[in-house]
């Protein structure tokens, strides 16, 4: 079941956050851990400023995207359940409320390329971030 989440307890802040950065690990095997684990305290701040949307199945998430304003700035999905078609449900639901999506992926990342073209989103530019690594900056249009 999928909910928007105005207030996060603890614990649920401490779940997601926990999705976050094995999901991270597990799709950027080509940017350093510390990397991630440095930006957790960031991340932690920036989660609940977010419109966060939870797919939880028996009072356990499985799954969010946060998006602020039209960025999504991510879908993470616990690793024993992705390919289940987790990350697509997420997605057509945030597509309801919004006319217009952008996000940023690796280049890297061809997950996650593969799954955006998939669902309707084209490359407008390019950019290397700070990690010195090429991002693909993405939009989806209703």
């Amino acid at each position: 079941m999928i909910k928007k989440m105005d207030t996060l307890t603890t614990g649920e802040l401490e779940e997601i956050l926990d999705i976050w950065l094995t999901a991270n690990y597990d799709a950027h095997p080509f940017i350093p851990d510390s990397y991630w684990q440095e930006n957790l305290a960031f991340v932690r701040e920036q989660l609940p400023l977010a419109e966060l949307y939870i797919y939880r199945e028996q009072n356990k998430i499985l799954g969010f995207l946060g998006v602020t304003d039209s960025y999504i700035a991510g879908i993470f999905v616990r690793s024993d359940y992705r390919k289940q078609g987790i990350g697509k449900k997420l997605l057509d639901t945030v597509k309801q409320t919004h006319d217009t999506l952008n996000l940023s992926v690796y280049e890297k990342n061809s997950n996650a390329l593969t799954f955006y073209d998939k669902h309707g989103f084209q490359k407008s530019n390019e950019s290397i971030d700070e990690t010195g690594e090429r991002e693909y900056h993405l939009i989806w249009k209703k």
